[in-house]
């Protein structure tokens, strides 16, 4: 922000200024450690900043309550939000300065009002270089050649699950730069709510929630602009799901993100959904269920008696004892027994000792291979995998891994 200039404008207080610089430095800070997220919470006697990093919320900053109104309609100017508005939600977006504008490509600010003031979470998206191609997100060579071969089809869904913030949408982002780069000249569309990552050679449609242009709505009329490949931010509804999967048996490849903790659970909810077996069973090419993991910070990590590495925590890593994040994953395709078990509707324990049977790789045993290389740890790795103790260890192995 420029100085401001004499006249009818006074000059801003010392109180003023020191809000300004100290809401600069927290986004130059956050985008400097790679924060994905700043949250500015009220509390009634002072206001709590919190970056979170590598999927964490981290504490950073404690700022006076007497300061976070100023704070807030700091935030709100650079948003391009309405000060003077108090009480309803408020969206925008900001514009960062200097080298941290280099690594960001896009900060978004979301206001909502409190019994102590009003909440601010900063949202930043990475220009992330390295992980623009498929081969570099840290799959496991099978998985990896798998989603290759998968993308040059001429037809069928891939879905991807898992929580968010596991890095589905990086995903679908580097299969579809693998399209563009390997069959140059097909057509390629995606929906998304909103658009987080830009592709080169893609066509990528925004939809608004509260619009007309609902994921349905738009579906329907893209299939008529002979699209090649579809892409569509997540299959959220019933009506969703089932254009999908039409589509995806009348010559479009399909892919497409749900919320669902195993590649089993994702094909018993379409069913759930009210698509039919066969349909399911004809029109999917592969689930693949991924988390992100916390990696150690090769700084400070420490080699234990055991000879596995454990976080020690110091500066570089805000004290966290990690820095940056590890991706892990599994994939099923589905064959001839797993089509038959689905068109007889088994239960969700049935597909995964089908899968066990046939020596299918989680989540957790493709996630042992980072933990023995010491790039993370065992306690992050039953935290990606949901597991809170050895009980549960031993029945996640008796029931999943092969």
């Amino acid at each position: 922000m420029g100085a401001q200039t004499s006249g009818n404008r006074s000059k801003p207080s010392p109180e003023a200024q020191d809000v300004v610089g100290v809401v600069d430095e927290l986004l130059r800070k956050a985008a400097a450690s790679g924060a994905s997220d700043i949250h500015f919470e009220p509390t009634g006697s002072d206001l709590k900043v919190k970056y979170r990093l590598d999927g964490v919320l981290t504490p950073v900053e404690s700022l006076p309550a007497a300061v976070a109104d100023n704070v807030v309609a700091r935030l709100k100017v650079l948003g391009g939000l309405l000060t003077y508005r108090n009480d309803v939600p408020q969206e925008g977006r900001l514009e960062l300065s200097g080298g941290a504008s280099e690594r960001v490509s896009d900060v978004r600010l979301a206001i909502f009002p409190t019994i102590h003031g009003q909440r601010a979470v900063v949202r930043l998206f990475y220009r992330n270089e390295e992980l623009m191609s498929l081969g570099h997100l840290g799959f496991a060579p099978d998985i990896a050649s798998l989603l290759k071969a998968i993308a040059v089809q001429n037809q069928g869904v891939l879905l991807v699950t898992g929580p968010a913030g596991s890095g589905k949408s990086t995903t679908l982002a580097a299969v579809l730069r693998y399209i563009v780069e390997t069959l140059p000249g097909r057509s390629i569309v995606t929906l998304e709510d909103p658009v987080e990552i830009r592709v080169e050679g893609v066509t990528q449609v925004p939809i608004t929630p509260h619009g007309q242009m609902t994921f349905p709505t738009a579906l329907r009329s893209l299939l008529r602009q002979d699209p090649q490949v579809l892409m569509i931010g997540e299959i959220r509804d019933a009506e969703t799901a089932r254009i999908v999967i039409e589509a995806g048996l009348t010559g479009h490849l399909l892919m497409s993100t749900m919320h669902s903790g195993t590649p089993a659970g994702a094909l018993l909810r379409l069913l759930e959904m009210g698509i039919e077996p066969y349909q399911v069973t004809s029109s999917i090419s592969a689930v693949v269920n991924q988390r992100l993991v916390r990696s150690l910070c090769r700084k400070c990590r420490k080699q234990g008696s055991d000879g596995r590495f454990e976080p020690v925590g110091c500066d570089s890593c805000f004290g966290t004892g990690y820095h940056g994040r590890v991706l892990i994953a599994e994939m099923v395709q589905l064959d001839s027994p797993l089509r038959r078990a689905l068109l007889a509707k088994a239960d969700l324990d049935e597909l995964d000792a089908l899968l066990k049977a046939k020596g299918h790789t989680t989540i957790l045993t493709d996630g042992r291979r980072l933990v023995g290389a010491g790039v993370t740890t065992q306690t992050e790795l039953q935290q990606a995998c949901g597991i809170t103790s050895n009980h549960d260890i031993q029945g996640q192995e008796k029931k999943c891994s092969g």
